[in-house]
């Protein structure tokens, strides 16, 4: 296979059936495919696109998206008569939950970064447009509200899971890259035109948000233990439960899947709510963006190889796990069709998840891990067509609605690849973690050591 594929996201869309590309999805291939120029070609034609007022941004019910808003995606329509094509966005109006993406303008930020890092060329994120929009996604992001968390409150499906899936809350998934985000705006963002203002905003709302993460998201077995032996019905700031979590709620499957070496981000912590389920391009992206330490990193590979199987299985990578079954699917997901027990965004695997292990793998030194995935990906992945995503516990069986010869599934594992021939590649995704925040926080994790 060559290991060069010049062609972009925009390119594939014109040739599509349903001439239709997500912003999430095309992030993955633009960031390692093509040529340097075309890249700076795609990213500069939407931009200007979009931030330069052609982008509708209208909803269903005559209402409109904050001023900021990222299209989750946009279609290709073709004018025969003109021999032209135009792009229309999609704000979430066609979505099948009618849900607004919170993680688009993430991914825009985070790949405008990775083009910087790759070529040294900042004059894209230094034009006037590119500039505007970090600041509009920043002002929509950081707006002061009722909210006393640092975190992000989103509606169920307003990410790669599209679909309900009792996300809705603080999903570690948005956290992650809000946190990746901001590390990668503040690095381009000029002092011109408020962005100084900006910047100090950034500085103060990632520390905020990396205490929040590290302290109250983070579970390993000692604080699965302390959690087990929470006492309820603490007030003031003594409080050691501090969210009120009733320590009946907690699962009895998450029990058996801690190992002693180990641990994770779970996904989501609300008032009297705590989601255990494993998902992995949260708790990856929390690696590459260093709002995991180095402890925790190298605790999350930790517990991808003692729980193989279940993260990992026959076919990478499971986007979340376990699967909602029975009565709890019922009331979860509202009896979906799609999201039936490991199927699709329920337990599903899905190949294009390879890149974001193999580049946590490559930093946290761990690079056998990535590499014995990919052999399990090379060994089905092409001869099944290269589809969506896999079913069955195991990853075993092509999806039952998957589609074939999906771009973000062959982008996917062409990055992997690449970071594997030459890990200097990670330089692209990858970010350092800050010193000086660090000096600033204690933690109560027992999985670190100082």
């Amino acid at each position: 296979m060559s290991r060069r594929y010049d062609i972009s996201e925009y390119q594939i869309c014109r040739h599509s059936p349903s001439r239709t590309t997500f912003i999430r999805a095309s992030s993955y291939g633009w960031r390692s495919l093509g040529k340097s120029e075309e890249v700076f070609g795609v990213l500069q034609r939407y931009t200007c696109w979009y931030y330069c007022g052609t982008g509708s941004n209208s909803r269903g019910l005559k209402l409109q998206s904050g001023e900021g808003a990222m299209p989750a995606s946009f279609k290709v329509l073709h004018d025969p008569v003109r021999k032209s094509d135009t792009m229309a966005a999609d704000f979430g109006e066609s979505a099948i939950g009618r849900v607004a993406p919170v993680d688009s303008g993430f991914w825009w930020i985070i790949m405008l970064r990775a083009y910087t890092k790759s070529t040294g060329d900042h004059s894209l994120a230094d034009m006037p447009d590119c500039q505007r929009g970090m600041r509009l996604i920043l002002s929509l992001c950081l707006a002061e509200g009722f909210d006393t968390f640092p975190t992000l409150l989103c509606a169920d499906g307003c990410s790669m899971i599209d679909r309900r899936m009792a996300i809705y809350g603080y999903p570690i998934e948005i956290q992650a890259l809000f946190f990746m985000a901001l590390k990668c705006a503040k690095l381009m963002l000029k002092p011109e035109a408020g962005g100084k203002a900006f910047i100090e905003r950034i500085d103060k709302r990632l520390y905020a948000l990396s205490y929040h993460i590290r302290s109250y998201f983070w579970l390993d077995f000692q604080q699965l233990n302390n959690i087990y032996r929470y006492k309820t019905e603490e007030y003031s700031h003594t409080a050691v439960n501090k969210f009120n979590v009733i320590p009946d709620s907690i699962p009895d499957w998450v029990f058996d899947f801690m190992p002693m070496r180990g641990g994770y981000f779970i996904g989501n912590v609300s008032p009297a709510r705590m989601d255990f389920r494993w998902f992995l391009l949260g708790n990856c992206v929390a690696v590459l963006s260093s709002l995991a330490t180095p402890e925790q990193s190298s605790a999350i590979m930790d517990l991808i190889e003692a729980r193989w199987m279940d993260l990992v299985g026959e076919m990478p990578l499971k986007i979340v796990y376990p699967a909602l079954e029975g009565h709890e699917w019922n009331i979860v997901t509202g009896c979906d069709p799609k999201n039936t027990r490991w199927s699709y965004h329920n337990g599903g695997s899905w190949p294009v998840l390879i890149w974001l292990l193999t580049a946590a793998c490559i930093k946290t030194g761990r690079p056998q891990i990535a590499r014995k995935a990919l052999e399990l990906v090379e060994s089905r992945l092409s001869k099944d067509g290269w589809p969506e995503y896999y079913d069955g516990k195991l990853g075993r069986y092509v999806g039952k609605q998957a589609r074939k010869f999906q771009t973000w599934s062959i982008s996917g594992y062409l990055v992997a690849k690449m970071m594997m021939e030459d890990p200097s590649h990670l330089g692209m995704i990858s970010l350092e973690e800050d010193k000086k925040m660090m000096k600033r926080y204690l933690s109560r994790s027992a999985s670190w050591t100082f």
